[in-house]
């Protein structure tokens, strides 16, 4: 068995600032491979709703190839100071003590970022208008789910099935564990 892929420097950083701050929610690194290699496809601007510590935000900067722009969220003013000293010296990532809306009029985006349990008010409505089109979406955190409609704790995943279904978007739902999946949307 050999050992799992060294992490990037940056992502590295991300992980010690939330171990400092005593921050566990945080982007897998399943995912955060993902992210990485979405957003080396990618150029202008991208954002995240929902800094926390940053550890999402690195995984994208560390697949940034082509001088893209990185906008991060996060509306818990310590976490998104923690997640600033990760980035102080990067000038292609801005992170802001914000709610998710100040980035509305900062887009559109080539790539989205989001945690599934966003806020209940943020769904495919408010998001499709911020990504351009070709732009793609990423929402982490869900549970795999192998029927239709998608069913989570017992309910129908709406917010899942919202994403799989809107025709602004061509989306599909990632396994990137067996415990996790990711939906990806790319805007029409």
């Amino acid at each position: 068995m050999s050992a799992p892929p060294e992490l990037p420097d940056i992502v590295q950083r991300a992980f010690a600032v939330s171990r400092k701050a005593g921050y566990v929610s945080f982007c897998r690194n399943e995912t955060g491979r993902l992210l990485a290699a979405l957003a080396a496809t990618r150029g202008g601007t991208m954002a995240e709703f929902g800094t926390g510590c940053g550890v999402g935000t690195a995984w994208l900067r560390s697949g940034v190839r082509n001088g893209a722009h990185i906008l991060s969220a996060e509306l818990d003013a310590k976490l998104a100071e923690a997640a600033q000293e990760i980035f102080v010296d990067d000038e292609l990532v801005d992170v802001l003590a914000a709610d998710w809306s100040v980035l509305r009029d900062k887009g559109p985006y080539s790539l989205l970022f989001l945690d599934s349990g966003t806020p209940q008010d943020v769904g495919v409505d408010q998001i499709a208008d911020l990504v351009e089109p070709g732009g793609i979406v990423v929402l982490d955190d869900f549970i795999p789910c192998e029927m239709w409609p998608p069913i989570t704790f017992g309910r129908v995943d709406t917010l899942r099935e919202q994403w799989l279904t809107d025709e602004r978007f061509t989306a599909v739902e990632v396994m990137v564990a067996s415990d996790a999946s990711v939906v990806i949307a790319t805007r029409r």
